[in-house]
């Protein structure tokens, strides 16, 4: 399906494991996609094409399980799909302790993560599409950032189809699933059933996740196919938007209503965020920015061997 051959076949299921516990780190900060890093972790190919191949036709490979298999590459999905469960149960609570004593340094090493990426798949656009659905993918960006988070917890039918969208969200680069639970307020419900184990909740996000994917990545493997560089050009623009919301210097609530005539009231520079109560962390900002940055560069490396 792919340009390229990504991943090999042969890649040991250490790799594939280590692959999903990143990814599985990824989908617990909002504004960062697991698809982000199968992409420049050279899987995203694989990934799409294994998912996709599920259809009608798999009913009948039922008959035939070692084909059934083969055929849906079950051996790499398992595996990165218990590498990405470690790495949320591994996770979760350190991204929550961080979001609480020093989340500055969390979102600026999540922003150099994101910052590189957007070069790394954007410069190998063709410019004409990068001008014209990259930047299309700069305006639809703008626009989901700029909708109000709604209220869904408490519903159980609203969660399973927040799994849909926001799966969907996961299998693409640029575009967070956490960001998505963000908007239909269940982040905070999700990351608390991850904690405390809540096999009901996560049992029915899971079933919503799942049917998300059957639905969307035959869709996605198919735009890949024949759109392959619009596209990625379309993501690039729509993946760079992320870092509004991954700027590390953030306040949210009552002191929106002083600055509600800008874009993006709730950003502030460093020395704001201090005036206003926040410890600013600056040099470890910048240094956990340089951090996300240089860990991309080194998992492209990694994923071009």
């Amino acid at each position: 399906m792919s340009k390229t051959d990504d991943l090999s076949q042969s890649d040991s299921t250490r790799s594939v494991f280590l692959r999903g516990v990143l990814m599985g780190l990824a989908e617990l900060v909002p504004g960062v996609s697991g698809g982000t890093i199968a992409f420049i972790s050279g899987i995203y190919y694989r990934l799409v094409g294994a998912l996709a191949s599920f259809g009608p036709g798999s009913l009948t490979m039922l008959r035939h399980p070692s084909r059934f298999w083969q055929h849906h590459q079950l051996g790499f999905l398992t595996t990165l799909a218990a590498g990405m469960g470690a790495g949320i149960l591994i996770f979760a609570r350190l991204i929550g302790f961080m979001l609480e004593a020093a989340a500055p340094v969390l979102w600026a090493f999540f922003f150099g993560v994101i910052a590189v990426s957007v070069y790394q798949i954007g410069v190998a656009r063709r410019f004409r599409n990068l001008l014209v659905f990259g930047g299309l993918g700069l305006v639809l960006g703008f626009g989901f950032l700029s909708l109000p988070p709604q209220d869904f917890s408490g519903s159980l039918t609203a969660l399973f189809f927040a799994g849909m969208v926001a799966v969907c969200a996961w299998i693409l680069p640029g575009i967070s699933g956490s960001f998505v639970l963000l908007l239909l307020g269940l982040y905070t419900d999700v990351i608390a059933a991850v904690n405390a184990l809540d096999w009901r909740f996560l049992t029915v996000l899971a079933c919503g996740c799942a049917s998300g994917l059957l639905l969307f990545t035959r869709v996605l493997g198919w735009l890949l196919h024949r759109y392959h560089d619009a596209l990625l050009a379309l993501l690039t623009g729509f993946m760079s938007t992320a870092l509004v919301k991954l700027w590390p210097w953030q306040t949210l609530g009552a002191s929106q209503q002083h600055r509600a005539s800008e874009l993006f009231p709730y950003l502030r520079w460093p020395n704001e965020y201090a005036l206003e109560g926040g410890e600013a962390f600056v040099l470890l900002a910048v240094l956990a920015g340089s951090a996300g940055g240089f860990s991309v560069w080194l998992l492209s490396r990694f994923a071009r061997r």
